[in-house]
């Protein structure tokens, strides 16, 4: 059914042992995506977006790793597949564009050879078959002369071409779920557009979901349809796009947003910062060691809670947010400044 969701993940936990004992990646992430649905995840790095797909895929291997909770896809939980029914449902079910394309071709095959590969494991296509899909895929991605550069080995593309191999290898089986992990890394804005234009016709022609991790605020406020904020392993904010961008209501989202720059609205003195490093605190909520707003409650951890779809994990008085933003945002206001040609030639 449309609209039941395609993936729902349930209070997702990455742990992995460590020789100061176990730090926990991911803490209880629970989401879903519907089909034709895009949902873009947003966070520092570090901030466990990778860590939390992966899970999903089942490819986090070392035996340190214990991963526990629900992860339901088309009514299968994955966690409770066998080995093989996994590796039937990764590349044509579920599809990953991986974030390191130096490392996810194999250095001694051709990328054409890659692609059928993928192509011939999930369906009874012939070579030649294969071999004439993966020459359209390149086309379609924006590889010059695609009939023979799908006979060169990975070292002969630059990076930015050597992602849009990756991205064709995902797309060649048209999959349900597709996980982008930032998908337009090192691509020019022209080929961003193409890509995104790639994904919208899976969406499109399909009826394909997309989870998109990316760092890019642009990117998310072009494609998405659902934002999801994480930070420190945790889901921090969840809602619709718009809702998000314009009436965003954690205070991890003001940061992360008012750190782009604007061409709109009033001149700042410089972009905003948030102070410290990435981390989940010891308790309570993640971002609390972070956070100007910080209050005696906050040693406590905020449920995700909300109305109307826009969730939040924050203990600030929802009345109050809108007042509060402003008031941060009204601090890197700059007013216009003349400056007296003695003051301009100090500067030069």
């Amino acid at each position: 059914m449309p609209d039941q969701p395609i993936l729902e993940v349930d209070d997702l936990r990455v742990r992995f042992r460590t020789g100061r004992g176990h730090f926990t990646a991911v803490d209880g992430l629970s989401f879903s995506v519907r089909p034709g649905e895009v949902l873009g995840v947003v966070g520092e790095s570090g901030s466990g977006k990778s860590v939390s797909m992966l899970g999903v895929l089942r490819l986090i291997r070392t035996p340190n790793a214990e991963i526990s909770g629900k992860i339901i896809f088309r009514g299968r939980d994955l966690l409770a597949l066998k080995d093989r029914e996994m590796r039937a449902i990764r590349g044509r079910e579920i599809a990953m564009i991986f974030q390191d394309p130096m490392t996810a071709l194999t250095p001694v095959y051709t990328v054409g050879w890659q692609i059928a590969e993928q192509i011939r494991a999930h369906e009874r296509i012939s070579k030649k078959e294969a071999r004439d899909r993966a020459v359209r895929l390149l086309d379609e991605v924006g590889i010059p002369a695609p009939g023979k550069r799908v006979d060169s080995y990975p070292h002969e593309f630059s990076g930015g071409m050597r992602q849009r191999v990756v991205i064709a290898m995902a797309l060649s089986c048209n999959p349900g779920l597709l996980i982008a992990d930032e998908p337009t890394t090192a691509l020019d804005v022209t080929t961003q557009a193409q890509i995104l234009d790639l994904m919208r016709g899976l969406r499109t022609d399909h009826g394909s979901a997309i989870i998109m991790i990316t760092h890019d605020m642009g990117v998310v406020s072009e494609i998405a349809d659902e934002v999801l904020v994480m930070y420190g392993g945790r889901a921090v904010e969840r809602g619709p796009r718009k809702n998000v961008f314009h009436t965003p209501r954690h205070p991890y989202t003001w940061g992360l947003l008012d750190s782009v720059p604007r061409v709109d609205g009033p001149r700042v003195r410089r972009l905003a910062t948030i102070p410290g490093t990435p981390g989940a605190s010891g308790g309570g909520c993640p971002f609390a060691d972070r956070c100007a707003h910080r209050h005696a409650v906050c040693d406590e951890v905020p449920s995700l809670v909300g109305g109307s779809g826009h969730l939040d994990a924050c203990w600030l008085p929802g009345e109050d947010r809108a007042e509060i933003r402003r008031g941060d945002r009204s601090g890197l206001e700059a007013t216009p400044v003349r400056h007296s040609a003695r003051t301009a030639d100090e500067e030069r």
